[in-house]
């Protein structure tokens, strides 16, 4: 497995990222940011649908609530009917479980790929094609050595996954068809995506202060490119009319 994980992911990564460095005038931080841009356009069709999934879900909430109140005494049947609304509407309710599970082995790729640094063995695994560096270039824009700790960078990061904890809190209460005084348990949603809200932060900051900036580079892009993907998807999704 671990082979596996190596030859599929770490390492077509690892190349992806050192033949974008020779094109960007060797600066790894463009680099990074670029990398990032182009996973997120590659799944762009996968976080379209989970988007999507969860915005009809919402709208079906006095549906749902309609399935559960009604067959309540038969879990059976509660269950069999919400699967054929689901169904009817062509959604998944598990689309943003799948959407993790598919993230997690890129992230920890990417982790591998950052933390590890870039000596000779590692550059030693480019592929025949893509130019091996003589010299890496750490300092982003000539400024941030991205081999080392940097706090700035760090906040930064935590002041984008905020923007991005907070839109995806609006979004979601935007689109709830029930009002929270009327579903105890879409308060008690809005109640924990507040509490996120500013958890997220604190803990980006807890786990990229102590490491190198690379990584907070890419979490900090990361974010900003998911608010301005989220942004873009809701807009197309938002009138999406229920069949």
């Amino acid at each position: 497995m671990s082979s596996l994980f190596h030859n599929v992911l770490y390492l077509p990564l690892l190349n992806l990222l050192f033949f974008i460095y020779n094109i960007v005038f060797s600066d790894l931080g463009v680099a990074i940011i670029v990398l990032t841009i182009v996973i997120r356009f590659v799944l762009l069709p996968i976080f379209y649908k989970g988007a999507k999934d969860q915005t009809i879900i919402q709208k079906l909430t006095p549906k749902i609530r309609e399935i559960q109140q009604k067959h309540k005494e038969d879990k059976q049947e509660q269950t069999r009917q919400m699967l054929a609304l689901y169904k009817d509407h062509k959604v998944n309710p598990f689309s943003s479980i799948g959407l993790l599970l598919l993230q997690l082995p890129i992230l920890f790729a990417l982790y591998r790929l950052f933390l590890g640094g870039f000596g000779d063995d590692v550059l030693s695994q480019l592929y025949s094609f893509v130019v091996r560096p003589e010299v890496i270039n750490y300092h982003f824009l000539g400024v941030i050595a991205l081999n080392e700790k940097n706090i700035i960078l760090v906040l930064i990061a935590a002041v984008f996954q905020y923007l991005q904890t907070y839109y995806l809190m609006k979004v979601s209460a935007s689109t709830m068809s029930t009002a929270p005084d009327e579903n105890p348990a879409v308060a008690m949603a809005q109640k924990v995506s507040r509490r996120m809200m500013y958890f997220a932060p604190i803990l980006t900051v807890i786990i990229l202060s102590g490491l190198p900036s690379a990584i907070a580079l890419y979490w900090l892009t990361t974010s900003a490119f998911s608010t301005i993907q989220q942004i873009v998807i809701n807009k197309k999704i938002q009138g999406t009319p229920l069949s």
